[in-house]
């Protein structure tokens, strides 16, 4: 009000001398133009006073300008108990960051380095602050991390990168990238070096010890064969329903061996090692043949929907222990006269290999587990059949290395779906005729 009560005052002085003279309104005008300069040069003080941030000053202002005043004030003191909340926020995210057993590295915009705890010095030998600003390719000359770098996967994603750097042979890390903010990464590396130590340890005692055991048991496979078969030594019944037994589990420990073998041949390929051109048309073809042959009395109804124009990049030999599981499994557990479909198409993710059966299907609280080896839903039928327990494993490993993911859809009483889905990047488009080529 006291701007107000200026401005009215000397209005009224003006007009009260421009009465007296006879030109009221140039006085009026002369009084405005005064109030004007007067206001720009109190704005300019106004102006120095914020400039300086000078509180003695500040008692000079009244009205509105002290309003003014008195607002930046309050929004500077809430800016600056806010920056005092973010800085002690982040003095406790780099106490904790220098606490776990990780190495954790900030990446701005071009993956320069913003800030990089003590871990990532012993890992990656990455300094802070020596390393401020730098780019982490000139610092990491990795070309599969700067590819994670420069592409990760979504927040939610589990993708990890597994490998030893070039300054350290002997240890081994995993990589995860996470996107965050406006175009920023966290980097956390981990030290496995002692977890893939015990894994191979495992993975080559299983090699070892199924390489060991297939040999007494294919020789005693063979003399039971030859047992039974030679009309000379036939033994009585009695004898002969033994042998017949024993041949059977001696046939299904051989099959054990060659999936732990397998199991532990795939395990050892890395992602990416594989990259021939495969006919995945030709080759659920032939393994469509074989279901057949292995459907036997079973008559299992069976339909093949192929695109022969796409190929795969990738190893056949893997390829096939992946599909193959998958469409045996479907005969082997489908009702006689069942329906078992088997299709290889393009979708918007990439290329999709599915096997849809009319079989029992599997409770949901099994599917998050039907991979794990040994894993069986139900544990008697599935011996009784001749299952080993390790054929979905099978499956997800060989699929893994192509860098493809299995998916299970199933519902006790209405079948199964088991997906393969691999990305576009794996896909060859060959030049073939129009249409898909569909069996019956």
């Amino acid at each position: 009000m006291s701007d107000l009560w200026r401005l009215l005052l000397l209005l009224l002085a003006t007009a009260t001398i421009g009465l007296l003279t006879g030109h009221t309104l140039a006085f009026v005008s002369i009084g405005l133009l005064i109030y004007i300069f007067w206001l720009r040069k109190r704005i300019e003080e106004l102006r120095d006073c914020l400039r300086d941030r000078n509180p003695a000053n500040e008692d000079a202002f009244t009205g509105v300008l002290y309003d003014i005043l008195a607002e930046f004030d309050r929004v500077r003191r809430h800016h600056h108990d806010r920056d005092k909340k973010l800085l002690a926020q982040l003095k406790r995210f780099q106490i904790a960051a220098m606490a776990i057993p990780d190495a954790v590295v900030l990446l701005g915009k071009h993956g320069s380095i913003d800030w990089a705890n003590h871990r990532a010095g012993e890992y990656l030998g990455i300094q802070w602050p020596r390393d401020d600003g730098q780019r982490i390719s000139n610092l990491l000359r990795a070309p599969e991390l700067s590819r994670l770098i420069q592409n990760p996967p979504s927040a939610q994603s589990d993708d990890r990168l597994e490998m030893a750097l070039s300054h350290n042979r002997d240890r081994y890390l995993e990589f995860r990238v996470v996107p965050y903010g406006n175009d920023q990464r966290l980097l956390v590396a981990r030290d496995v070096t002692e977890i893939r130590q015990t894994s191979n340890m495992r993975r080559d005692f299983i090699a070892n010890a199924s390489h060991e055991l297939r040999t007494p048991l294919t020789v005693i496979a063979g003399y039971l064969e030859s047992i039974e078969n030679d009309e000379d030594t036939t033994p009585v019944s009695a004898w002969k329903q033994i042998i017949g037994k024993m041949r059977t589990h001696t046939l299904r420990m051989q099959r054990l061996i060659d999936d732990l073998l397998k199991l532990s041949s795939l395990e050892s390929v890395r992602s990416g090692e594989h990259r021939e051109e495969v006919a995945v048309s030709e080759l659920l073809s032939s393994i469509f043949n074989e279901a057949k042959v292995l459907s036997g009395d079973e008559e299992h109804i069976f339909y093949l929907e192929t695109d022969t124009r796409l190929w795969l990049k990738g190893d056949q030999q893997g390829l096939y222990s992946a599909f193959s599981n998958l469409v045996f499994n479907a005969v082997q557990y489908t009702p006689a006269r069942g329906v078992i479909r088997i299709r290889w198409h393009e979708n918007d993710r990439g290329a999709c290999m599915e096997v849809i059966d009319s079989g029992e299907g599997i409770a949901t609280e099994h599917i998050p587990r039907l991979t794990e080896r040994f894993y069986r839903v139900d544990k008697g039928r599935s011996r009784d059949q001749g299952g080993t327990g390790l054929g979905l494993a099978i499956v997800k490993h060989a699929l893994a290395n192509h860098g493809a993911t299995l998916e299970i859809d199933s519902q006790p009483g209405k079948g199964s779906r088991f997906s393969c889905q691999f990305t576009k990047a794996r896909l060859v488009r060959k030049q073939a005729p129009d249409e898909a080529s569909i069996s019956a």
